[in-house]
């Protein structure tokens, strides 16, 4: 059976072919041009099309490097169907170090978008258009907002059976159920039956290496489980066994001062737990930040200065947090023993 084109910003990319492309943007008011950068790389047998993309935050830079590091690795070399990879969405927020566009608006609030409308609609039209409607499944990175980490973490539509498959096989120990938001990606990506994860891991304007090391790992894996990529031969990794929060919450600071954090994204914590302590710039204790139940650390503020009510840790309640907290540690050994068989 023929395998059909597939055209993107008016370039057709045939079977066995690997394309770099640049979809046209509106320009910067200095008339300098502007484009979303794609990488296209078509296997030469039948199978899914998948997209990663990162950088719809512009801030966020962990996916940059993930796809960087994915498109140069070993593992896709013998792919079935195609993979899309895009470095950056919000080019201009990467370009202002900017979650969002110069019109201040969020692009993961402006989809589907539309061709005459704001810049955020627009550049959401476009790469929708483009990419993301002509895939079957996709993966979407993010990190935590500015001065927040996250650990690495799958968010998705947990009650449609595929979509906790492909969670489960991307090999992350955190599983989140999360509320589609209005005006996503992932909310205009379901309504056309094009199945999403959200990869969270790391803050804003950092590389962290655990972080960028489970996205690649991760992608890689999800890929194998949909068919685009031959089963894994190594035997060295342990399996990690992904757990699903049946809820979270953050832990707000219930006095203003200076934070010296105790708790650590992974940690396993009980409920009474001392988190944090809050001193005043002399140093005089303030206040605890208790843990209201037990769970596992998978957020939290790094700066040390907090105002009343602010959101300093995100705990996840699980039912065996303790076991959890061991898969974390797991994940971290497996990526130390497979580096090398990730990147070129």
């Amino acid at each position: 059976m023929a395998i059909a084109p597939l055209e993107i910003g008016g370039e057709i990319i045939a079977p066995g072919e690997t394309k770099k492309i640049a979809l046209d943007m509106p320009p910067l008011y200095t008339a300098t041009s502007m484009n979303i950068p794609v990488f296209v790389k078509r296997g030469k047998r039948a199978g899914p099309t998948m997209f990663v993309s990162a950088a719809i935050h512009g801030d966020e830079l962990n996916g940059i490097e993930i796809v960087s590091r994915l498109i140069r690795s070993k593992s896709i070399a013998n792919l079935k169907g195609t993979l899309i990879a895009v470095p950056m969405v919000n080019v201009y927020g990467v370009l202002n170090q900017s979650r969002y566009l110069p019109d201040r608006r969020d692009l993961n609030r402006s989809f589907p978008g539309s061709r005459k409308g704001s810049l955020a609609g627009r550049l959401a039209y476009l790469f929708y258009k483009e990419v993301v409607s002509k895939c079957d499944f996709g993966i979407d990175l993010h990190t935590g907002a500015i001065h927040r980490s996250n650990l690495p973490q799958i968010r998705a539509n947990l009650d449609d059976p595929d979509v906790l498959e492909m969670a489960k096989a991307f090999g992350v120990p955190v599983l989140l159920n999360a509320d589609i938001r209005d005006g996503s990606l992932r909310q205009t990506a379901s309504e056309d039956g094009i199945k999403i994860l959200l990869y969270e891991a790391g803050q804003a304007l950092r590389y962290d290496e655990f972080s960028i090391r489970a996205g690649v790992k991760g992608i890689i894996n999800t890929m194998r489980h949909m068919g685009m990529l031959n089963k894994s031969r190594s035997k060295k990794a342990v399996a990690i066994t992904p757990f699903i929060a049946r809820a979270s919450g953050w832990v707000r600071a219930p006095e203003s001062g200076f934070i010296t954090h105790s708790a650590q994204l992974g940690d396993h914590v009980e409920k009474g737990d001392v988190l944090a302590v809050i001193a005043d710039s002399f140093g005089t204790f303030q206040a605890n930040i208790i843990s209201p139940a037990e769970g596992v650390v998978i957020g939290k503020q790094n700066i040390p200065l907090t105002q009343e009510g602010e959101a300093i840790y995100h705990i996840a309640y699980f039912k065996a947090p303790d076991t959890v907290a061991e898969q974390v540690e797991l994940l971290q050994d497996n990526l130390v023993s497979t580096e090398s068989t990730l990147v070129l």
